[in-house]
C-alpha cells in the first residue's frame, strides 16, 4: 500500500478530549511589554508575538524575507518534478517529488485544521525521521501552528512537559511505544493523536492512523488554509526547538519563518550547494529531527536548493547507517562527533586485522593524505597513487564516494578524529552554532579551513568576543537574521540570552586568529574554577586523555571548587543493537589494544575500578604524558577512576547528539567523585596509587 493511499475515515473525535479554550487570534500584551502602535522589539516570549528582523542594507543580510510557504512554493515552481524525499519499504525504494510533497503538506495541514489545530498551538512530532515527520512539521506551520519535534529518547514526563508547554493540540507519534508516553496523562489542550507507523494496537476515538488522518483533509476546501497562509508573516514564530534541559526544564526556542528561510538561503549559498537544475544534492536523514542541526540540513537547506533527502533506518546509529550511505551515496553528509568517532573505531578495528602489507600501504597513504591536506598542496605522484590504492576504496566503503561536503557539529570533536579522516583524504568541516541561532553561525569551507577551528562567519552574520582576556578569549556573541525570537513564555530567560543591544550570548568561550578563524576554547558553565581560583576549560584536557589512551571512550574532568583535578573514565565497549545501551564486552579494537599491552581482558568488568594492573598502569602512563604538557600544576590530573560502564543516551549521561550532560554525570557518580577528595593529595602522595593486590 502506498504511504498516502486513500481510505474512508469513520473515526470521530472524542469530544471530552477536546480543549474548551476558545480560538483567540490575538491577546493584549502585559503592561510591561505594551508595544501598541510601536515597532516590534527584537525579541518576544509570546507565541503570537512578532519581532523586528535584523535586515542589512546589502549582501546576504538584505535578502527579502520569506515565509516557509513562500519558500516551499518557489521550490515547487523550480524543482517540481525532482525527487524531494526517498525511503525504503521493505526492499523497495519509494520516492516523492516536490509537487507531491507540497500537496501532501497542504492535505495534512487541512487535516490538522479539521482536527481543531488552533493558531499558535503546537503539533508535537515524536518519532524517527520519515516522510511523515517532514510533512507533519511543514503542515503544522502552514496551518498556523508550531512544529514541535520531541526526542524519541524522552521519558513520558519529558514528553508531557513539552506538550503542555507548547499547548499541543495534536501529537504525531511513530508507533505504539511512543504512543504510550502520550497516553499516560491527560493533556489539557490535546485533541487528537496520529500514529504514522505500524497498525494500531487499540482503537480510540481520538486516535488516527496516518492514512485516516490524511483522508480527513483530502476533500476539504482550500479556503481556510489559504486564508491562514495569507496572514502569516516572516517575523512570526513557526517552529519550537526545545533545548536538552541539562540544567533544568527544556526551554522552547522560538524560531520565525525568516529564521528558517533566511538561514537555509545563507547556508546553501555560503557552502556552494548546487541547485537541482544543475546537479541535485543528496543527503541522508538520520540525526534526531528535534535538533535544529538535523532540521536545517535535512528539511530547509535541502528544500532551498531542490535537493533530495533519503531516510535511514531507525537503527541507523546502531549500525545500519553505512548500508543506507552505500545505497544513497550522498553528496553532503552531516555527522555529530560520535558518528565520526564510531566510523574511526570501526575502520581501525578492520585495519588491525589486515595483512602486514596492507597495513603498511595504509600507513604510507595516510601519511601522504595528512601532509597534502594540511599543506593544501597535492604531491602529484604520491597523492594520486595513494588515492588509487586507498582513498577511493575507503570512500566507497563508507558510501562517501561522491560526497564533497562532510560536516561535523553539535558537540566538540577531537583533533585526533579530524586528523584521522584528513589522512584518508576526507576533510571533515566543523560548523558551530546553537538552537538559538537556527543552527550554524560559522562554517569551515574547503578554501577556508584550519584544523580544530569552527571556521568563519556565514555572510550576513556578525560575531563579537565579549570581555576578552589578554589572549583574546571571551564569550562568543552572535548577531544576524538567524538569531531566535526568544524563549516561549520565558521573558526572564530570554533577557539572560539577549543583551540590551540584541546580541545573543552563546555561553561559549572562544577567540579569533589573525585570519578571522574562530576557535572554541571552552564553555562558561563548564569552566572548572578550582579552589585556588584557576579557570580550567575541561574539554581540551579530556580530549588529550582520549588521544593519549586509545582504550578510553569517554572522559569527564572534575574539580570545580576543589583542590585538585580528577577524572571519570569509561572504556570502549560493545553497544546493544536494540537498546543502544553499553554492554560489558570490549570492542574488538579495545581487545586488540589490551593484548598489545599484555592484558587478556575482554570485558569492562575485568578492568573497571583498577582490577587489571597492566591496563591501570598503561592508563596512568598516558595521563602522565598529558600532565607533562599541562600549562600549570593546577591543570594536572591527580586522581582518576574507570567506571563500570560507558556513558550513553539510554543511561542519561549523553544528550541526543551525544553531548556530555555534566550535571547528570555528577549526580549519578556523586559517590565516586566524593571519594576522590576524601584524602588531600600532597606532593609526597603518588598521583594515583595502584590498587591493592
Amino acid at each position: 500500500m502506498s504511504l498516502f493511499s486513500e481510505v474512508q475515515s469513520n473515526v470521530s473525535l472524542d469530544k471530552a478530549f477536546k480543549s474548551n479554550t476558545p480560538f483567540i487570534l490575538s491577546a493584549q500584551r502585559p503592561d510591561s511589554l505594551s508595544l501598541a502602535m510601536a515597532e516590534p522589539e527584537r525579541w518576544t516570549s509570546r507565541g503570537d508575538g512578532e519581532v523586528t528582523l535584523r535586515m542589512g542594507e546589502s549582501g546576504f543580510a538584505a535578502e527579502p524575507p520569506l515565509t516557509v510557504d513562500q519558500m516551499f512554493k518557489t521550490a515547487v515552481e523550480r524543482f517540481g518534478s525532482y525527487t524531494a524525499l526517498g525511503w525504503k519499504e521493505g526492499e523497495q525504494t519509494k520516492t516523492m517529488n516536490y509537487q507531491e510533497y507540497y500537496q501532501a503538506c497542504r492535505t495534512a495541514a487541512k487535516s490538522f485544521l479539521k482536527l481543531g489545530l488552533e493558531r499558535y498551538h503546537g503539533v508535537g512530532i515524536l518519532g524517527f525521521n520519515s516522510a511523515e515527520w517532514f510533512i507533519s512539521d511543514i503542515a503544522a506551520i502552514m496551518a498556523g501552528g508550531f512544529a514541535v519535534g520531541i526526542y524519541t529518547t524522552n521519558s513520558p514526563e519529558a514528553c508531557q512537559y513539552l506538550a503542555e508547554n507548547c499547548k499541543a493540540n495534536i501529537i504525531v507519534v511513530e508507533n505504539h511505544k511512543q504512543l504510550q508516553k502520550i497516553l499516560q496523562d491527560k493533556l489539557p489542550h490535546l485533541k487528537a493523536i496520529i500514529q504514522y507507523k505500524d497498525a494500531l494496537k487499540e482503537k480510540r476515538p481520538n486516535l488516527y492512523t496516518w492514512v485516516e488522518f490524511m483522508e480527513l483533509g483530502r476533500d476539504e476546501s482550500n479556503s481556510q488554509l489559504d486564508d491562514i497562509i495569507a496572514t502569516q508573516k516572516p517575523n512570526q514564530c513557526c517552529t519550537l526547538i526545545y533545548t536538552s534541559g541539562t540544567t533544568g526544564q527544556p526551554k522552547g526556542v522560538m524560531l520565525s519563518h525568516d529564521n528558517l528561510t533566511w538561514t537555509a538561503f545563507a547556508v546553501g549559498r555560503h557552502v556552494r550547494l548546487t541547485e537541482a537544475t544543475k546537479s541535485q544534492e543528496i543527503v541522508v536523514s538520520y540525526l534526531p529531527l528535534s535538533h535544529i542541526a538535523a532540521q536545517m540540513v535535512d528539511i530547509w537547506v535541502t528544500m532551498k536548493v531542490g535537493g533530495a533527502t533519503y531516510f535511514a533506518q531507525p537503527d541507523a546509529l546502531k549500525g545500519s547507517l553505512v548500508n543506507t550511505m552505500r545505497e544513497v551515496r550522498p553528496t553532503a553528509f552531516m555527522g555529530v562527533p560520535r558518528v565520526w568517532e564510531k566510523m574511526q573505531e570501526k575502520m581501525k578495528s578492520v585495519g588491525a586485522k589486515s595483512s602486514t602489507v596492507r597495513r603498511k600501504v595504509a600507513v604510507w597513504a595516510k601519511g601522504v593524505g595528512l601532509k597534502t591536506n594540511l599543506t593544501m598542496a597535492r604531491t602529484p605522484v604520491n597523492y594520486r597513487l595513494a588515492k588509487k590504492l586507498v582513498f577511493r576504496k575507503v570512500r566507497k566503503a563508507l558510501g562517501l564516494d561522491r560526497c564533497t561536503k562532510c560536516y561535523t557539529g553539535a558537540a566538540p570533536i577531537t583533533k585526533d578524529t579530524l586528523e584521522f579522516f584528513l589522512s584518508l583524504d576526507i576533510p571533515v568541516y566543523e560548523l558551530y552554532g546553537m538552537s538559538e541561532s537556527t543552527g550554524p553561525h560559522t562554517i569551515s569551507l574547503p578554501n577556508a579551513f584550519r584544523l580544530t577551528s569552527v571556521g568563519k562567519l556565514i555572510p550576513g552574520c556578525e560575531t563579537k568576543i565579549h570581555s576578552p582576556d589578554q589572549e583574546g578569549n571571551g564569550e562568543i556573541c552572535f548577531w544576524g537574521r538567524h538569531v531566535f525570537m526568544g524563549y516561549l513564555n520565558q521573558a526572564d530567560k530570554t533577557e539572560d540570552a539577549l543583551d540590551a543591544e540584541g546580541w545573543l550570548h552563546s555561553g561559549d568561550l572562544g577567540k579569533h586568529d589573525d585570519n578571522g578563524f574562530l576557535f572554541i576554547t571552552g564553555r562558561i558553565k563548564e569552566l572548572i574554577i578550582t579552589a585556588g581560583g584557576e579557570n580550567i576549560p575541561p574539554v581540551p584536557i579530556e580530549d588529550a586523555v582520549k588521544e593519549a589512551v586509545s582504550l578510553v571512550s569517554n572522559a569527564m574532568l572534575i574539580g570545580d571548587k576543589r583542590k585538585f583535578l580528577a577524572m571519570l573514565l569509561t572504556i570502549k565497549c560493545q553497544v546493544n543493537g536494540d537498546t543502544g545501551a553499553p554492554e560489558d564486552e570490549l570492542t574488538p579494537e579495545a581487545v586488540e589494544l589490551c593484548r598489545k599491552l599484555g592484558s587478556n581482558a575482554t570485558r569492562v568488568s575485568e578492568i573497571a575500578g583498577g582490577r587489571d594492573r597492566v591496563i591501570h598502569a598503561a592508563i596512568q602512563e598516558g595521563i602522565n604524558r598529558v600532565n607533562e604538557n599541562a600549562t600549570s600544576n593546577a591543570q594536572r590530573i591527580q586522581k582518576w577512576i574507570i567506571l563500570d560502564q560507558d556513558f550513553s543516551i539510554t543511561g542519561g549521561e549523553l544528550g541526543p547528539t551525544m553531548k556530555l550532560k555534566r550535571p547528570v554525570v555528577m549526580k549519578m557518580y556523586k559517590e565516586q567523585v566524593e571519594h576522590f577528595y576524601k584524602e588531600v593529595v600532597t606532593p609526597s602522595t603518588p598521583d594515583n596509587s595502584l590498587p591493592p593486590k
